[in-house]
C-alpha cells in the first residue's frame, strides 16, 4: 500500500511539474491547441488611431484575441495577438498574472502582442508616459478574455507537429518616409524642417527617395495534428495597416480579413474547423500600404484591406503544402525589463509647448495637432524616469521570436534577423506595452513624424538598447540549447 501511495504521488507530481506524464524517461509528445476570445467593445466607445478620437458607430467585423499555447512535455508557451492599436504595460501583466493562475503557464512564457488596426477603441489607459496604471474597465474585460483564450488553448491541446515557413510579399509594403527635394518638406508642428517627410504627397515631383528599407517576408509558424488536420498559424508580417473603413466603424483591419481568408484556405471551408490564423504586426512603424510614386485610384471601404488580406493568406497558403514538419520542438523563454530613460524635453521645447497650450486656450490658435502635441510634451516631460521596457525572446525548436514594445522601424526587425543566433528568426512589435515610435539613432537625425517628442516616447538610444538585449538573450537560449 505504501508502495502504491509512492508511485501515485510520482505521477501527480508528474503531472503538475511537466502537464503531462512522462513515462519510461522519454519526453511526452509536443501539443499545440489554439482558441479565439472575443474583445469587441461597446458602441459609443472612442476609436483611437488618428488625433481626435470619435465615437464607434456600428461593428464591421469583431475584435478578437487569438490565442496558441504550445507544449513540449516540459515548458507551456503561448502567443496571444490581439485586435488593438495597443495596449498599456498593465494591461499585460495583469492577463499574464490571470494566465499563470488559471493555467500554469510562467508570465515570461506568455507573449501578448497587438496588431495596431486603427479601428479599435482604446486599451491604453491614460498613463501614456508611467509604467503603472490602474486598468479601465475595458482593459479588465481584454485581460481577462485573453486569460480565458489560453485557458481555452489548454484545454484544446493534442499532439502536434511545427513547421516553419516564410514567403515574400514585397508588393504591398512602402516605406513611408521619404527624402524631398531641398527646400520643399514643409514645416514640423516646432516651426523646423525635418530631413525626412512621413506620407509625402503621393505622386509628389519633388519625391526623392525612402529613408528606409522594407521587410518582406511573411514569417508562420504552422501546427496540425499528426494526420495533417490543421491547428493553427501564427504568422507576423512588417504592415503598419491598411485602413479604409466605414465612418465610425470597428474593425480588425486586414489582420482580422487575413485571418478569416487563411482560415478558410487551409481548413478547405470546413464549418466546424477548430483552426485559427492569427496575424501580428512584425517591425512597421515606417511602412504602409500606399505607393507615394505611383498613388492608387481611391477604393469603396474596406476594398483595399480586402485586396491586402486575401493576396498575402492565398501566398502562405500555397507555401502550406511545401512545409517539412516536425514533431517536436524545445521550448524556452527570457523576458526582461530594461530600464530606459524617457524622451528628454529641453528648456526651449517645453517653452514652446506651454505657450502653444496658452494660445489654444485663448482660441488665438486652432492648429489641433500643435495643440495635441504641446498637451504630450508637457506631460513626457514630468515622466519620471526609467521607464520600465518589456522585452522577450521565445525559442520553438529552431524557430525564434523577438518582441518590442513599440512601432519598430523595418530595419530593427532585419537586424534582429540577421544577428539572431538562430536562423529562423522574426520580430513581433507592440508587445507587453505601447511605448511610441522606436526610430534607430540614423532616423533621429533625419526627424520626421515618428521622432517627433510625444510620438516617440524613448531615448534615442532606445532601440540600440533592445536589440542588444535581444540578442543577449536569444544567444543564451542557443547556448543552453546546444548543451542539451
Amino acid at each position: 500500500m505504501r508502495n502504491l501511495t509512492f508511485t501515485t504521488l510520482c505521477a501527480i507530481v508528474a503531472v503538475l511539474t511537466h502537464g503531462n506524464i512522462v513515462m519510461g524517461g522519454s519526453p511526452a509528445n509536443f501539443r499545440a491547441g489554439a482558441a479565439v476570445s472575443d474583445i469587441t467593445p461597446s458602441l459609443g466607445d472612442p476609436i483611437v488611431g488618428g488625433f481626435q478620437p470619435f465615437p464607434g458607430k456600428d461593428v464591421h467585423d469583431e475584435l478578437k484575441a487569438r490565442c496558441i499555447v504550445l507544449d513540449d512535455g516540459q515548458t507551456k508557451i503561448a502567443l496571444v495577438v490581439c485586435d488593438l492599436l495597443g495596449f498599456h504595460r498593465s494591461l499585460s501583466s495583469e492577463a499574464r498574472r490571470l494566465i499563470q493562475a488559471q493555467s500554469g503557464i510562467p508570465p515570461e512564457n506568455v507573449l501578448i502582442s497587438a496588431t495596431h488596426t486603427h479601428s479599435a477603441v482604446s486599451a491604453l489607459g491614460h498613463a501614456g508616459y508611467r509604467s503603472e496604471d490602474q486598468l479601465d474597465d475595458y482593459q479588465k474585460f481584454v485581460a481577462r478574455r485573453i486569460a480565458d483564450g489560453v485557458q481555452r488553448a489548454v484545454l484544446a491541446l493534442r499532439t502536434a507537429e511545427i513547421a516553419f515557413g516564410s514567403v515574400d510579399v514585397p508588393e504591398h509594403l512602402f516605406n513611408r518616409r521619404w527624402f524631398m527635394k531641398e527646400g520643399t518638406a514643409p514645416p514640423n508642428p516646432f516651426g523646423k524642417v525635418d530631413k525626412v517627410k512621413m506620407n509625402p504627397p503621393a505622386g509628389s515631383p519633388n519625391l526623392v527617395e525612402p529613408a528606409g528599407p522594407i521587410d518582406p517576408a511573411v514569417s508562420f509558424i504552422a501546427l496540425r495534428e499528426p494526420n495533417g488536420s490543421p491547428i493553427a498559424i501564427y504568422s507576423a508580417y512588417s504592415l503598419h495597416y491598411v485602413g479604409g473603413v466605414g465612418d465610425g466603424h470597428i474593425s480588425a483591419d486586414y489582420y482580422g480579413i487575413f485571418c478569416e481568408a487563411l482560415k478558410k484556405r487551409i481548413s478547405n471551408n470546413a464549418v466546424d474547423s477548430n483552426f485559427v490564423a492569427a496575424m501580428a504586426n512584425g517591425t512597421s512603424g515606417d511602412i504602409n500600404n500606399i505607393n507615394f510614386k505611383t498613388p492608387r485610384p481611391g477604393k469603396p471601404p474596406y476594398a483595399q484591406m480586402r485586396y491586402v488580406a486575401e493576396d498575402v493568406a492565398g501566398k502562405v497558403a500555397e507555401a502550406y503544402p511545401k512545409l517539412t514538419w516536425s514533431d517536436s520542438a524545445p521550448l524556452a523563454a527570457k523576458y526582461r525589463e530594461l530600464d530606459i530613460a524617457w524622451r528628454p524635453i529641453d528648456t526651449d521645447l517645453l517653452t514652446w509647448a506651454k505657450e502653444m497650450e496658452a494660445k489654444g486656450k485663448s482660441g488665438e490658435n486652432k492648429d489641433v495637432i500643435a495643440q495635441s502635441y504641446a498637451g504630450r510634451i508637457q506631460r513626457l516631460a514630468q515622466a519620471s524616469n526609467p521607464a520600465r521596457v518589456p522585452v522577450q525572446i521565445l525559442q520553438i525548436g529552431d524557430i525564434c521570436i523577438g518582441s518590442s514594445p513599440c512601432e519598430t522601424f523595418a530595419e530593427t526587425g532585419l537586424e534582429f534577423k540577421k544577428r539572431s543566433p538562430f536562423e529562423k528568426s522574426f520580430m513581433v512589435e507592440l508587445s507587453h506595452a505601447y511605448l511610441g515610435y522606436l526610430p534607430t539613432p540614423r532616423h533621429f537625425e533625419l526627424g520626421g513624424y515618428e521622432t517627433w517628442p510625444g510620438t516617440n516616447y524613448l531615448e534615442p538610444q532606445a532601440s540600440v538598447k533592445m536589440m542588444d538585449a535581444l540578442i543577449d538573450m536569444a544567444g543564451q537560449l542557443k547556448s543552453k540549447a546546444g548543451s542539451r
